[in-house]
């Protein structure tokens, strides 16, 4: 496996986890009532967002490049 395509699944990977730590922070501020995990859910959600866009970038700089098929 080439560094770019690990480089693409360890976004992809990154992005998940980053889903699903927010969906977990909503799951403990619902079931134990606390109001901090919101402020988690919000940053993990946040970051899952900025890594989508520096997903595609790069995804967009590699193929710009002609080192993606």
């Amino acid at each position: 496996m080439s560094l770019k395509a690990f480089h693409i699944v360890f976004i992809v990977f990154s992005t998940a986890l980053a889903f699903g730590g927010g969906m977990w922070c909503l799951w403990v501020r619902k079931v134990a009532d606390a109001p901090g995990y919101l402020v988690g859910a919000g940053f993990s959600f946040a970051a899952a967002l900025a890594l989508i866009v520096y997903g595609c970038w790069f995804w967009r700089k590699m193929k710009r490049l002609r080192l993606i098929v």
